[in-house]
């Protein structure tokens, strides 16, 4: 979930020269930052010295202070430069506490960590005689490392196998040990990719793309040109020499009792780091979604949420469906049907996985390389379809995530767990964190003052940059096929609906919007945006942005893998909970939409105003599709409408609004029944 990177080198070669190693270690550093942005670290070798700089602040920032640009000129001037850095997007522990941000020290050990450990309790459980020092993941790793090198007295390449082998979820990771002149790397999910020549340099990073990068620029191409990408495959490790720059792979399976590189007494002692925080703004802490509803006020806080269910109950629904009267654009026929029921095209049935196959076929091409992207959101559908893509169709996935600030701890953590067992790459494209958050809450803010149903689907604007993303990262990988898990029984027609748009019942895809209802709808928001100023704010550009990302976008190569077979719930579930230890939240029975941090909210407020949200649509289309009985639809959505606390108050916290004045707004509205 984060970036790290690294960059060694032979200054006694005049092709490597303190400069080029100063550009290098940039460019792979600000590369990686697309990773993540919350904070960041680097660990710079200076003789003996192992220094550590590391704060809440990107790697821009990070790589612009005095001090650290003083001490990497030194360092790059000795005859051997190594550096290794980090770019984070805070997962747990808060970046407010440097002891939380990376590199991480343990013992003789200064390391760096891309990914989630899922079972990190369990971990600590399990060695008792290792002392918690921090709330991150990173330090378990290589607190059990340091501990089987030291008081088991394993191999360096026997105490990483072992440990990777114990971890649950992703794991990438690079560290250094005191007094030994080498760098170890090891993955579980092949998220490393290394550049090298022998005796002259040694570069690693997270993606292949961040490496790229130095081909791109006119010095640097010319010292990397006759080197290429390779990655680091999942389950294996690297131990890297930093005297000759030569490197040796280790497999996890192969050394689990192996007697490779060993330590010495001098290595044994505890590194001497300096740490330092650049001044930086203060971000907001990370806060666990599914662990709110301990805090001190949340029983008063929770008790501010309204359901009027008896009310809601009395409205006039569909005899077929459950769609209320307060739908936009419903009507009911003689028999009491609705115009969603009597204009819906069942989906023919899927009886065969044949002619998925066929589809995929073309793209498999031959060898080991990547033959599939799949956007990964971290809910059901997503991590299932992986599940698919690589144990049913055979291929070849990386899989891709875009963080906009509304991708729940939770989802992450599912993601990394998905990944993990599946071995697979996840690539991370994170926003401007604070900034979409920051754009979110401007526009909660105006939308509160007129709150109108139409305007609700602009707190979501900013997540459609994943269409352009995706887009973007599958050309940067060279792979044609994307698969997707959207599922057309999540068609909310009713969104667009408030903003005066009536449905298109023959769309080809649920998101489809035709050039009419998207400039009726540019109309609706501009009306909005007069009536309401505070709309006209730094978040115009990205909202339009947003817009034109998801109806523009190519869809070349693109396959909704639904629309290929059946979904069926119970399915779904079986196979993300069982083979997947996928994490439940703790607000909700349903499995759905817990990984969207934004979901909770905007069907708060549908719920309490028109007497339906998302969950109604849902099973209404299941009842269509003969998935379900109108009775158990009505009954399951009467339970999943329920005001979910603890994603409320994560939602209102980590986008800074007052969360008693806000819902005392909300509940405020005039209501549509």
């Amino acid at each position: 979930m984060c970036g790290i990177y690294g960059i060694a080198s032979n200054n006694s070669k005049t092709v490597v020269s303190p400069e080029t190693f100063l550009k290098g270690l940039k460019i792979i550093g600000l590369s990686s930052q697309s990773r993540g942005k919350d904070s960041s670290g680097i660990c710079i070798v200076n003789k003996n010295e192992l220094r550590i700089y590391k704060g809440p602040v990107p790697v821009n920032q990070l790589l612009n202070s005095k001090q650290i640009k003083e001490d990497l000129r030194a360092c790059s001037s000795l005859k051997k430069s190594c550096s290794i850095g980090h770019a984070r997007l805070v997962t747990n522990g808060s970046q407010l506490d440097s002891n939380n941000n990376q590199p991480v020290q343990v013992g003789s050990i200064v390391g760096i960590h891309n990914g989630i450990v899922t079972n990190i309790d369990e971990l600590w459980g399990n060695y008792p005689e290792l002392d918690r020092r921090f709330e991150i993941d990173t330090e378990i790793i290589f607190a059990v490392i340091n501990y089987k090198i030291i008081n088991c007295d394993q191999s360096i390449e026997s105490a990483v196998a072992q440990t990777m082998s114990e971890i649950e979820g992703t794991a990438a990771i690079a560290f250094m040990i005191n007094g030994l002149n080498k760098i170890v790397l090891a993955t579980n999910n092949g998220s490393l990719y290394k550049l090298y020549k022998k005796s002259e340099y040694f570069i690693f990073a997270s993606e292949a793309n961040i490496l790229n990068a130095l081909y791109k620029d006119k010095e640097l191409s010319k010292l990397v040109m006759d080197s290429e990408i390779q990655p680091i495959n999942a389950d294996e490790g690297l131990v890297v020499d930093l005297e000759s720059l030569t490197s040796t792979s280790f497999k996890f399976s192969d050394v689990l009792d192996f007697e490779g590189v060993t330590i010495n007494q001098d290595c044994k002692k505890n590194v001497s780091c300096k740490e330092i925080n650049p001044d930086s703004k203060q971000l907001s802490a990370v806060i666990d979604l599914n662990v709110i509803h301990l805090n001190e006020n949340a029983l008063k806080e929770s008790g501010m949420l309204q359901y009027p269910v008896n009310k809601i109950q009395e409205l006039k629904r569909c005899k077929k469906c459950i769609l209320p009267e307060t739908f936009p654009f419903i009507s009911f026929d003689s028999m009491g049907v609705c115009n969603y029921c009597n204009n819906y095209k069942q989906k023919p049935s899927v009886t065969t996985f044949d002619e998925i196959l066929e589809k995929v076929e073309p793209y498999r091409g031959s060898g080991n390389k990547p033959n599939v992207l799949v956007p990964l959101s971290g809910g059901r559908d997503s991590i299932y379809s992986l599940h698919i893509v690589k144990e049913e169709l055979g291929l070849n996935p990386i899989t891709f995530t875009y963080d906009w600030g509304m991708v729940t701890d939770l989802a992450r953590r599912n993601i990394a767990r998905a990944c993990g067992k599946l071995s697979v790459e996840n690539i991370i494209v994170a926003a401007n964190i604070q900034k979409k958050r920051k754009n979110i809450k401007k526009n909660i803010q105006a939308w509160l003052k007129k709150p109108e149903l139409g305007m609700i689907p602009l707190f979501m604007a900013g997540d459609k940059y994943f269409f352009y993303h995706a887009n973007k990262v599958k050309k940067q990988l060279g792979i044609d096929l994307e698969i997707w898990g959207v599922n057309r029984l999540e068609n909310t027609d009713f969104k667009t609906g408030f903003a005066g748009i009536p449905p298109k019942f023959d769309k080809k895809m649920i998101y489809s919007l035709s050039i009419l209802s998207q400039l009726k709808l540019f109309s609706f928001v501009g009306r909005n945006f007069m009536q309401s100023p505070g709309y006209i704010n730094q978040s115009m550009f990205d909202t339009l942005g947003s817009f034109f990302s998801r109806y523009s976008t190519s869809k070349k190569d693109y396959i909704h893998l639904f629309d290929y077979m059946e979904w069926k719930e119970d399915v779904v579930e079986d196979v993300i909970i069982n083979q997947y230890d996928w994490e439940k939240a703790v607000d909700t029975d349903s499995t759905w939409r817990i990984g969207d941090g934004t979901a909770s909210f905007y069907n708060y407020i549908y719920t309490l105003v028109a007497g339906f949200s998302e969950n109604d649509t849902f099973r209404s289309n299941q009842i269509r599709e003969g998935a379900i009985t109108r009775s158990d639809a009505l009954e399951l959505v009467y339970k999943e409408n329920i005001p979910r606390y603890n994603s409320l108050k994560w939602y209102l916290e980590i986008i800074d609004l007052d969360y008693e004045s806000t819902i005392k707004r909300i509940n405020a509205i005039s209501r549509l029944y």
